[in-house]
C-alpha cells in the first residue's frame, strides 16, 4: 500500500472519530419530509434584520438541498429563532521596552461576531427535529486611511462577518437536522 493511500485512511479514520460525518446533501429530512417551509424567523436580539439574513441563508440551503417547498406546497415548516449575538475585541498583550523597563501594551488585534440559532422542523404542530447551532467569525478591526478603528469600516467588517457567520451556520443547521444529528 502506498504511504499516500495509508495517510489517506489515517486521515478519514481520526476525522471519523472526531465527531465528522460524511453524509450525502440529500440524505434528508426526517419522517420523509420533501418539501419545506421557510417563514421568517424570529430575532429575540436587539439588533434588527438578522431575522431577515438568517432567513434567506436557510432558504438557500433549502434550494440547494432541493426541498424550498412553494406556498401551500409544504409537508413541513422550519422555523428559526436568532436567540444571541454578540461582538467583542480579541485583545492581545504585547512586550514594550520602555527606559530600560519592560511590561506590556494590549491592543485589539481582531473583533470576533458570534451567534446562536434554534432550528425547529415543524409539521402539523409537532417537533419532527430541532437543533441548535452557535459560532463565531472574526473580523479586523479596520485600517482606513491608516487610522485604525474607523468606525464605519469596522461596522462594515462585523456585517460581513455575521454574513459569512450565518451562511456558516444555515448549512450547519440544516445538515444537523438532515441527517438526525
Amino acid at each position: 500500500m502506498s504511504r499516500m493511500r495509508v495517510m489517506g485512511w489515517v486521515l478519514l479514520l481520526s476525522a471519523a472519530g472526531c465527531g465528522y460525518r460524511f453524509t450525502s446533501r440529500g440524505a434528508g429530512l426526517p419522517e420523509g419530509v420533501r418539501s419545506v417551509c421557510a417563514p421568517v424567523f424570529r430575532n429575540d436580539t436587539a439588533e434588527p434584520g438578522l431575522e431577515v439574513l438568517f432567513t434567506r441563508l436557510l432558504r438557500q440551503e433549502l434550494v440547494r438541498a432541493g426541498t424550498l417547498g412553494g406556498t401551500g406546497a409544504c409537508e413541513a415548516t422550519l422555523e428559526g429563532v436568532v436567540r444571541s449575538v454578540g461582538t467583542g475585541p480579541t485583545v492581545v498583550a504585547e512586550p514594550v521596552f520602555q527606559g530600560g523597563t519592560a511590561g506590556t501594551a494590549s491592543r485589539v488585534a481582531s473583533y470576533q461576531a458570534s451567534a446562536v440559532v434554534l432550528l425547529r422542523l415543524m409539521r402539523d404542530g409537532r417537533v419532527l427535529a430541532e437543533t441548535e447551532v452557535s459560532g463565531a467569525e472574526d473580523f479586523l478591526p479596520g485600517t482606513a486611511s491608516g487610522v485604525s478603528g474607523d468606525v464605519l469600516e469596522v461596522e462594515a467588517n462585523r456585517r460581513a462577518a455575521l454574513h459569512r457567520l450565518a451562511e456558516t451556520l444555515m448549512r450547519e443547521g440544516y445538515d444537523r437536522l438532515a441527517s438526525n444529528w
